[in-house]
């Protein structure tokens, strides 16, 4: 995780232990990718999913075939009932792998410890305020 990711993040959230570990390569390539998930917005809130405090973790590892990537985002949903979860996992896709990014994305929906508006960054509270909501 960035340090710029992990100002939203539930401190709570354990990554997977078989997380690989990561090089100064690979930090690079996940802030890159952190930035590209601002494109992918919740489609009630009209936030993106970073400053929502949705995303979790971002890891790469080496992919299948040379010299492919593959990308890993722990993320939740502000609801376990979401009906939009086809929509933002379409928008992760183009973001990253559309992106050329990586070449491919495996979102891993994380429903402990669950979301709550404590996990939103400042800017998503400025966004949110900016809409009208009270945060």
């Amino acid at each position: 995780m960035t340090e710029q990711m992990s100002t939203g993040v539930n401190r709570e959230y354990q990554p997977d232990p078989n997380r690989p570990e990561q090089s100064e390569e690979d930090l690079a390539l996940v802030a890159d990718i952190e930035e590209a998930m601002r494109d992918v917005v919740d489609p009630e809130l009209g936030i993106n999913v970073v400053d929502l405090g949705l995303v979790y973790d971002i890891w790469v590892r080496p992919g299948k075939t040379e010299g492919s990537v593959v990308c890993r985002i722990d993320m939740t949903l502000t609801s376990a009932e979401c009906p939009l979860t086809d929509v933002i996992e379409d928008q992760a896709q183009a973001a990253t792998v559309g992106a050329d990014l990586v070449n491919e994305l495996e979102l891993n929906w994380v429903w402990m410890p669950p979301w709550g508006p404590q996990m939103i960054t400042d800017d998503g509270r400025e966004q949110l305020r900016a809409i009208g909501f009270t945060v």
